[in-house]
């Protein structure tokens, strides 16, 4: 189903989206798009609604099972005045975000859907999990130019690393149980990313609730949301897989020319399971068995 705008859209859904959860797929180009909504649907989310230019296609199949909205993302703030709109449409329901070519991976997705997740993430009293994008690029950038390809995925095995994250209310010291997460193409390329944007932590699975507020650093107004545990014991985290910034490193100009490949000693063909994320740390299962 199409329509031309969100609020179109959460009119004419408002009973299915309060099932929940619900994926939010922002499609910044067409790259990807029908695998990333595919990848979604089959992790288990009750409503997969793509944001697009309306002028891309979509399979047939997904036609007649995505919420489709007409919605250009290269406006400013675009990414969190989508997420914020839903939010207010469904307080109390679980969300999830991220970008075409992205796909989320949690401990144990392949036996385990991401509403059974949830649902156990809930009983620990948590209303959000911090997820880590892990860049993903190919191998050959001569046979795929704008570094995307599912068959010959790469990934970095090491070099992630995490710092405190200041709080500037309170003099500068560490927040708690808050650190700003870094590694992948965005450290090893830093020269080609601003430093405000060379994170790579999202918390990109939430509970909706009032008030609630998505800032353009993939933050939260409320605090509690952005720590990556509670007080008492390590969390379940997931990974986002994510050829976004390999895609945009092969497309901006000033980078485009100076990469001719992303492998170095630490890449790893991506192995599309989560057994391999959990044995480089890129993701927690907590108390999640």
């Amino acid at each position: 189903m199409q329509y031309p705008g969100l609020t179109a859209m959460i009119k004419d859904n408002t009973a299915k989206l309060a099932k929940g959860p619900v994926a939010l797929i922002m499609v910044e180009d067409d790259v990807e798009v029908a695998t990333t909504l595919r990848h979604h649907q089959q992790a288990g989310f009750t409503s997969v609604v793509a944001l697009m230019p309306e002028s891309f296609d979509l399979p047939r199949d997904l036609q007649d099972t995505v919420l489709r909205v007409d919605y250009n993302m290269s406006l400013e703030g675009a990414m969190e005045t989508a997420v914020n709109t839903v939010i207010d449409a469904v307080p109390g329901q679980w969300l999830y975000y991220c970008f075409n070519a992205e796909y989320l991976f949690h401990p144990f997705c392949e036996t385990r859907n991401v509403i059974e997740m949830l649902a156990f993430h809930s009983e620990e009293r948590r209303d959000a999990m911090l997820t880590y994008v892990v860049d993903l690029y190919a191998e050959d950038l001569k046979q795929y130019p704008d570094a995307v390809s599912l068959d010959q995925a790469h990934m970095d095995r090491s070099g992630y690393y995490a710092l405190a994250r200041p709080d500037e209310d309170n003099h500068g010291h560490p927040k708690e149980r808050q650190l700003d997460f870094f590694g992948g193409l965005r450290w090893r390329y830093e020269e080609h990313v601003p430093a405000v944007r060379r994170k790579i932590d999202r918390i990109a699975l939430f509970r909706a609730k009032r008030g609630l507020r998505l800032r353009w650093d993939h933050t939260f107004n409320d605090e509690e949301y952005n720590t990556y545990a509670c007080p008492w014991h390590h969390n379940i985290t997931a990974a986002i897989c994510s050829f976004r910034t390999a895609k945009a490193l092969k497309s901006n100009p000033g980078s485009k020319f100076e990469i001719e490949t992303f492998k170095w000693h630490n890449s790893a063909p991506f192995e599309w399971h989560s057994r391999q994320l959990l044995d480089l740390g890129l993701m927690e299962p907590g108390q999640w068995f």
